[in-house]
């Protein structure tokens, strides 16, 4: 087998060897490029949109603190406002399924998609009527809730719940609604609510630092005289029957200390003003936002001091409104970790991976079946040259054999390096190549005369 024999087959053989790095270096490009893909998507902050509303009022400013600090924190949960005109537009875009989140109070209509994420304040029932100025209509007669009857009450939002509240809070009382006027008034009108003489009593829902409380107190005090604030007896026989309701109570001097205001301490009702989530939202996602929003609240309380306020929702299965998976998991401390969460997934991958590792051994193999043939091939003429070494004439011959099993070699070394044959292919042709020697030495021996016994063959 001559050397120029060999070339084509060497030339074809590099040329598959070239392809073949080609291959494996786009299938490591490609490999590569999914994996920082799946990275990528992976650790890419999930945006959730919140409806909150209407504009100006403090939950804006208090989302839209929180949406700032996240984005500045890099956090992995980011918060998106939507801006909305009410509680009503917040609930209908969520209905809709438009929005991740909304910002709304408690006792309203909410789907049954709707779950507590966190409260973010508590608002309680004012109820006081004036005990009377000179020259002014006197209500000093008005000591209880069950005195309402008959009267009128300005009840400080526009919004309908305040006004269900009030149903039923009076129904609870023994009042009949029926014979109790309501006039509602605007967060802006409140000096108009001040001086409407036709009122005998005022109401508010709020937290109890709210200014709108304070200023409406201040306003009917110096108007009508100072305020006797109602207690709310039935507050706990309320919550017990609507237990999106809960028993509060409104501490002495909370809203003035000179004059005291109240005097004493008032039970009343109270209401959670919440986030609330969709059920269907992802568990890990509403975790993580909770952690961000009791982690950071101090932080953003700096700038915004509502948000200290903001507290975790109830965990408890017969809670009126159920807190989402994700939240109850943060703060009952059940947050599954890493390897809980996606040991399916990583045990499933290995397998996944086993599988196609013996695929592409198996494809390997199959694509170098020519070359295995080839293997096959040289081993056999490895085999002819030893028994054909032991019929030459000539050390010229032995040479010209020696230069064949030498080239047969490198072939065989060359399916080596493709991978078409394995360690113990190579050492078969290792083995056949050393009796091939030795054969050759023997003949060489046999023919220069060097052998004892063996009688020296003439050239020619």
């Amino acid at each position: 087998m001559s050397e120029q024999s060999e070339n084509p087959g060497s030339a074809r053989r590099r040329l598959r060897r070239r392809n073949s790095s080609l291959l494996v270096l786009a299938t490591g490009i490609f490999v590569f490029g999914a994996a920082a893909g799946t990275l990528f998507y992976a650790l890419r902050p999930v945006t959730l949109t919140i409806a909150v509303g209407p504009t100006g009022r403090d939950d804006v400013k208090l989302i839209q603190g929180f949406a700032q600090a996240f984005a500045r924190e890099g956090s992995s949960v980011r918060l998106k406002p939507i801006t909305t005109q009410g509680a009503a537009e917040s609930i209908a875009l969520f209905t809709a399924n438009k929005v991740d989140l909304a910002v709304v109070r408690g006792d309203l209509d909410l789907p049954a998609s709707a779950e507590s994420v966190a409260i973010l304040r508590k608002n309680v029932v004012v109820l006081w009527a004036p005990t009377g100025a000179k020259g002014t209509r006197r209500s000093a007669r008005i000591k209880s809730v069950s005195d309402l009857a008959g009267h009128k009450v300005g009840v400080v939002g526009s919004t309908q719940a305040n006004v269900t509240l009030l149903h039923v809070i009076l129904t609870e009382s023994g009042v009949n609604p029926d014979k109790v006027t309501i006039g509602q008034f605007a967060l802006n009108k409140i000096a108009d609510l001040a001086r409407d003489p036709s009122l005998d009593a005022y109401m508010t829902v709020g937290p109890l630092d709210s200014k709108v409380t304070s200023d409406a107190i201040t306003a009917t005090a110096a108007a009508r005289g100072e305020p006797v604030f109602l207690p709310i007896d039935v507050s706990e026989a309320i919550a017990q029957k609507h237990p999106r309701y809960e028993s509060e109570e409104i501490a002495g001097s909370i809203f003035s200390s000179s004059p005291a205001r109240p005097e004493d301490k008032v039970e009343t009702v109270g209401v959670n003003h919440l986030i609330i989530a969709q059920h269907a939202l992802n568990e890990a996602t509403v975790g993580t936002l909770d952690r961000q929003l009791f982690t950071q609240r101090l932080q953003v309380a700096r700038d915004i001091p509502a948000a200290a306020k903001i507290e975790k929702p109830d965990t408890d299965k017969d809670a009126a409104l159920p807190a989402h998976q994700g939240a109850a998991a943060y703060i009952d401390g059940t947050e599954r970790t890493f390897l809980e969460k996606y040991s399916d997934y990583i045990w499933g991958s290995i397998l996944l991976l086993s599988g196609l590792g013996s695929a592409g051994a198996w494809l390997r193999h199959y694509l170098k079946r020519d070359e295995r043939e080839h293997y096959i091939s040289h081993r056999d003429d490895l085999l002819t040259l030893i028994a054909r070494v032991r019929g030459a004439e000539t050390p010229e011959q032995l040479a010209a054999m020696q230069g064949d099993a030498d080239a047969l070699l490198r072939e065989a070394l060359d399916c080596y390096d493709d991978g078409a044959i394995e360690e113990g292919d190579l050492s078969v042709i290792g083995l056949t190549l050393e009796q091939f020697h030795h054969a050759v030495a023997d003949r060489r021996a046999a023919i220069s005369g060097d052998r004892p016994g063996v009688p020296r063959m003439r050239a020619g």
